[in-house]
């Protein structure tokens, strides 16, 4: 397959004939949505001239790039060839992703061209939660018991000699597609039906379900920042879940020196190590458990849900501009400098159907929001759990808040879950 290659028609861009010799651009593989990874573009682009491989021929990302091409993303062949075309026409100082699927083709890339980044291989095991779990039990990361199978008769083996509640989960897959727990033998076929169906469309780096322990306690994330094999925690992301048996992520706070890095750091740390992570910004997953912090997951990129936002806001650190700064070889600045919070906070429906009406009637709260989303129009089919084929439509919309602790936050936060009002049409019965 054969890229098509377009140069951007912006006032900022330059052609091969005419760029300054000294400008060595970063090359960034999918954009991703506007809404929740725009600002990992433009931020980027603030600090580098970048070049783009997306889907689709740039709208909005024109603003921000110099030069592009368009290829299936999911062709890792073709954009391979796209980003050696790029590399002939522009001195390209570094390749990054935000995009959880792009991730192991942006590790070749950057082995191919000779720029810093992960090992393939330290990505795969990222990727992969089977082989994570091998590689973090080896190196003796806290994580629950797991076993991965490929048929409900081995999923319902592992799960009795597991114990229940077990998580059923695809190998690789992200954004909670196909993530149920399972209480009893009596709702696997249940758990088996969602994660094998999330199975039929997850990642290329593995395949099967993950049959894991359930791990009992708050759920957060580490944020990191790693240069050279040496990782520096920047915060900790404590997330709200609901709507069980699945694992819907309704908001995330961010404060700054939060008592929790002192326990969540060291395995998030540990888990990077025996990982092979060595390069990047990562969201590391964890369970605060009776025993300990135990790993959920690594993913090796910038986390979603605007968390790197949450975290500017409320230390100061852009971890946007240190993924692209690690990205072409340059230390970040991870220094905090400032000391607040910040959360946000999903809106989803009731109930499946068609949104019919949405608002926010004005408050006092109104003064520490920074940011108000609708993500779904009136009309629009809604959804209440994650599938391959709907990800998005569980999510109504979304708030982001500030303050100068968590409690602050919180307050608005309940003050806009008070104020918020849709109406949602009944999905007709087939």
């Amino acid at each position: 397959m054969n890229p098509q290659v377009h140069q951007a028609v912006t006032s900022e861009s330059h052609t091969p004939s005419n760029r300054p010799e000294d400008l060595s651009p970063l090359l960034v593989i999918g954009s991703g949505d506007p809404v929740m990874r725009g600002y990992c573009l433009r931020r980027a682009a603030h600090h580098h001239p970048v070049l783009l491989i997306d889907s689709h021929p740039p709208t909005w990302q024109r603003a921000y790039i110099v030069d592009h091409e368009t290829v299936d993303l999911r062709d890792p062949l073709a954009v391979m060839t796209a980003a050696d075309s790029l590399a002939e026409r522009w001195n390209i100082t570094g390749v990054v992703t935000w995009d959880e699927y792009h991730l192991l083709t942006t590790a070749r890339i950057a082995e191919r061209l000779g720029l810093p980044g992960n090992s393939p291989y330290a990505v795969l095991a990222a990727r992969d939660k089977a082989l994570s779990r091998l590689r973090c039990s080896v190196s003796g990361v806290p994580s629950p018991r797991a076993s991965w199978v490929t048929s409900p008769e081995t999923a319902a083996n592992a799960a009795e000699q597991i114990g229940y509640p077990v998580v059923l989960k695809p190998t690789a897959h992200a954004g909670s597609v196909g993530v149920t727990r399972v209480d009893s033998a009596q709702d696997l076929d249940r758990g088996w039906k969602a994660a094998s169906a999330g199975v039929a469309s997850q990642g290329p780096e593995g395949h099967g379900v993950m049959v894991e322990e359930y791990l009992d306690g708050p759920e957060v994330s580490v944020e990191t920042v790693t240069d050279n094999g040496e990782t520096t925690v920047v915060a900790v992301t404590r997330k709200r879940l609901g709507f069980a048996p699945f694992f819907l992520e309704t908001g995330h706070t961010v404060v700054a020196d939060d008592p929790l890095l002192e326990t969540a750091a060291p395995v998030a740390q540990q888990a990077l190590e025996a990982l092979g992570i060595t390069h990047g910004v990562s969201h590391v997953e964890l369970r605060l458990t009776d025993r300990g912090p135990h790993l959920i997951e690594v993913n090796a990129r910038q986390a979603g849900d605007l968390i790197g936002e949450l975290v500017l806001h409320a230390t100061g650190v852009d971890l946007a501009r240190a993924a692209a700064d690690l990205a072409c070889g340059l230390t970040p600045d991870v220094k905090p400098t400032r000391r607040a919070a910040a959360a946000i906070e999903m809106f989803y429906p009731a109930h499946e159907g068609t949104l019919t009406s949405h608002r926010l009637p004005p408050g006092t709260s109104d003064t520490a929001m920074e940011r108000l989303q609708w993500l779904r129009k009136v009309g629009d089919d809604v959804t209440l759990t994650p599938s391959s084929a709907h990800p998005n439509n569980t999510r109504l919309g979304f708030a982001i808040v500030t303050g100068r602790t968590a409690a602050e936050t919180q307050r608005a936060v309940d003050d806009i879950n008070r104020r918020i009002k849709f109406a949602i049409r009944p999905a007709m019965p087939n």
